[in-house]
């Protein structure tokens, strides 16, 4: 039978009866009276309205109305996708909190603070130290660290730019896993006037403060990925000195160049000599006239410098020139190994690296740390195509990444790859694998790299 005629048979049998006293064909005689027929006809009819309204209240409550028709499901889309942008614009808005108090201007013939002045920071934190031997500052003989990163506290206005900063941390937790460091991520602005590159100073110095515990304190940018997993500071080349930095001597004092160093990866000795340097460092920073007036001081005295406002590193540069005599006796320019690793003359050597070379060189066989400046992928502009950084960061963090997997028995398939490959097969006897590829096993200093 075809489906044409099985509806209409369908349909006919379920018709509303006939209002006429004689049996159908083929049918008893119901023996009702034709009112009580009438009446119950209507009872039906009635029955089936409100049926047929409650299902579609129920509907619109579980699918909406709108889809019920075609389009009603992009039009619902549509309005999640504003009023996501919408919050996402209001977070990252930098409308003032009625909450806060009236910011009070900077006076700009007053020198700028961090904080009330601290004179006596050595005697303190030894008497701390030596009264809570729970919290040493050297443990089995290694000076405590501390790695603090950080991004601002808005979502990135790219929004790649967000799972970039996440394979970040997650490169630096990798990294200060294994070679037990204690970490910070930071997103927090504790200073409204030291926006943008200068936040990390009152970071640092508020960490300082709060750690005693702590020997060093070693900034990373955010930008900066570790390339070596296996190479180690030699602190012990730090003795006599308070911080660390990557930079030339020629470039620094002879050139006046304003790249002679870099503030992307550094190391502040927890102690007063630093928090004297801090204090000396920030008066630049306040944004605003201060920090537009003494980016003119900047460009007009450091070689190949660009006109804007002034940054933290152009501050440090021309501090420790005009100051020499003052603070150069503790501060090391480190060269020999990438504590800051330029990252475009690197990304694309990463295979040409593993055929010769290994971990634990540190160097330019091996870099210790590439460095995406002038990559922006958290912002909305950049010095380079985004593409090129995205790209360039995903290398640099397989290429660290795989010597982490190496001990779980995987790789990258690639290197712009995120899946991964058995490189070995499972044993009964897994622990030979351990001694052979954990790399928490071999640390390699720099001093003998």
């Amino acid at each position: 039978m075809g489906i044409d005629n099985f509806t209409a048979q369908k349909r006919t049998g379920a018709g509303i009866p006939t209002t006429n006293g004689r049996p159908a064909a083929g049918r008893p005689f119901s023996g009702l009276p034709r009112g009580r027929q009438i009446h119950k006809t209507f009872n039906n009819i009635k029955i089936t309205i409100l049926c047929g309204f409650v299902t579609i209240l129920v509907l619109r409550g579980t699918i909406g109305v709108g889809n019920l028709g075609g389009s009603g499901g992009d039009a619902d889309n549509q309005n999640l996708i504003e009023e996501t942008n919408r919050i996402l614009a209001e977070i990252r808005s930098d409308g003032a909190d009625p909450d806060d108090p009236a910011e009070s201007q900077i006076n700009p013939n007053v020198t700028y603070t961090l904080g009330p002045k601290i004179a006596n920071w050595n005697e303190e934190r030894k008497v701390w130290l030596d009264q809570n031997p729970e919290f040493p500052n050297f443990v089995n003989g290694k000076a405590r660290i501390l790695l603090v990163t950080g991004s601002p506290p808005n979502p990135c206005d790219n929004p790649i730019g967000d799972h970039y900063l996440l394979k970040s941390i997650k490169n630096k937790i990798d990294y200060c896993r294994i070679h037990g460091i204690e970490i910070v991520y930071n997103m927090a602005h504790l200073d409204k006037e030291l926006a943008g590159y200068w936040a990390k100073l009152p970071l640092i110095r508020r960490l300082m403060l709060s750690h005693p515990e702590v020997e060093w304190i070693w900034w990373m940018d955010s930008d900066a990925f570790f390339t070596d997993m296996v190479f180690e500071i030699p602190l012990s080349k730090y003795d006599n000195y308070n911080l660390v930095v990557h930079g030339y001597p020629d470039l620094m004092f002879n050139q006046k160049s304003w790249i002679a160093l870099n503030t992307g990866s550094f190391l502040f000795r927890n102690c007063q000599w630093s928090l004297d340097l801090l204090d000396a460092w920030a008066p630049m920073g306040p944004k605003g006239p201060i920090r537009d007036e003494a980016g003119r001081i900047l460009t007009a005295n450091l070689k190949g410098r660009p006109a804007f406002e002034a940054d933290d590193q152009s501050a440090l540069i021309y501090l420790l020139i005009s100051k020499k005599d003052e603070w150069m006796d503790k501060v090391f320019l480190e060269n020999a190994y990438y504590l800051h690793g330029y990252w475009a003359g690197l990304v694309d050597r990463y295979e040409e690296m593993i055929e010769k070379y290994h971990p634990g060189l540190g160097d330019e066989r091996w870099p210790f740390v590439t460095h995406f400046v002038g990559c922006k992928p958290c912002g909305s502009y950049g010095d380079y195509a985004v593409e090129k950084c995205l790209r360039s960061m995903e290398r640099a963090f397989n290429f660290a990444d795989n010597q982490v997997l190496k001990l779980y028995g995987f790789r990258h398939r690639g290197l712009l790859s995120p899946k991964i490959k058995r490189i070995r097969n499972e044993t009964a006897t897994p622990l030979e694998f351990v001694d052979q590829f954990d790399i928490r096993r071999q640390p390699v200093h720099g001093e003998h790299s």
